[in-house]
């Protein structure tokens, strides 16, 4: 098991199998003493939930950036998700800088856009910031959406393979260090991951579920942290991932009534023997 110990910084969502709530049990799952900084509390995520309710955390998080200072409280790894301010992104950064145990890893989930729009809270503005949070990180798991706005590149919904060996060069000339690049398919039954690391980029392919699911960003993310700081390359940190959220999926469309989020808790035993092979 692993001794390494990783801060996740993301929202909660109390009710909704997304965020902290699913990052929290996966890392853990994982092997890895897991730390929390939570960005927001809502009383559920915001997808086909009304009336929900959320707390702003960006004020609370300078204090305890502080008492960890004084405590030299350090991590080996940091893992962002849902950020919700730019304030937030420049707080992120000086946790990379000054909360860090050497080797240290930044992953990023510069979690803003999906299906060629920014998610409503954020503007021109979070995007930028954000651009500077991928330079300082060492690995990075954008959708495609995502890795348009990072670069400045036009969004398609049909695509070919050119089009991502453009986006992934320009990911690179942006500063992108290890390139996760999800949802990436090129026929209407598949889907999967490209990864660029250094000058190899391999890709995953594995079938698509027309079922969506709130939540699978981030138990795709959560299970590809938990793989690599066990110790799988990134490549097949990304497979496991994928593999561990199609999974989830299935093991939840089969109940209409669970309708926001996925079963990501009953295949965590088939996620840890992965990991233990």
């Amino acid at each position: 098991m692993s001794d390494k110990r990783i801060l996740t910084v993301q929202d909660i969502s109390c009710v909704g199998q997304c965020s902290l709530t699913v990052a929290l049990p996966i890392l853990s799952a994982a092997g890895l003493e897991t730390a929390i900084l939570p960005s927001a509390v809502l009383s559920t995520h915001t997808a086909g939930f009304t009336g929900w309710t959320c707390r702003d955390l960006t004020d609370d998080i300078p204090g305890i950036l502080a008492h960890w200072k004084s405590e030299n409280i350090a991590f080996d790894a940091v893992y962002t998700g849902y950020l919700g301010s730019t304030r937030q992104i420049e707080l992120v950064k000086e946790i990379f800088s000054s909360l860090r145990r050497e080797p240290f890893l930044g992953i990023v989930d510069p979690a803003m856009a999906d299906g060629g729009a920014l998610y409503p809270a954020f503007d021109a503005a979070y995007v930028a910031a954000m651009k500077t949070l991928v330079g300082a990180a060492d690995i990075i798991l954008p959708n495609i959406t995502e890795a348009c706005f990072l670069t400045d590149f036009p969004y398609r919904e049909q695509y070919d393979e050119a089009y991502i060996t453009e986006l992934l060069a320009r990911l690179r000339a942006a500063g992108a260090r290890t390139v996760v690049l999800t949802g990436v398919g090129f026929t209407p039954e598949t889907t999967g991951v490209v990864v660029l690391e250094g000058e190899q980029r391999r890709y995953y392919r594995h079938r698509r579920i027309s079922r969506g699911s709130h939540g699978t960003g981030d138990v795709y993310a959560a299970a590809f942290v938990g793989a690599h700081l066990r110790g799988k390359s990134v490549y097949d940190a990304a497979v496991i991932a994928a593999d561990y959220t199609v999974q989830c999926i299935e093991n939840t469309i089969g109940d209409p009534e669970h309708w926001y989020g996925v079963k990501f808790e009953p295949v965590l035993p088939e996620l840890i023997r992965r990991l233990q092979a």
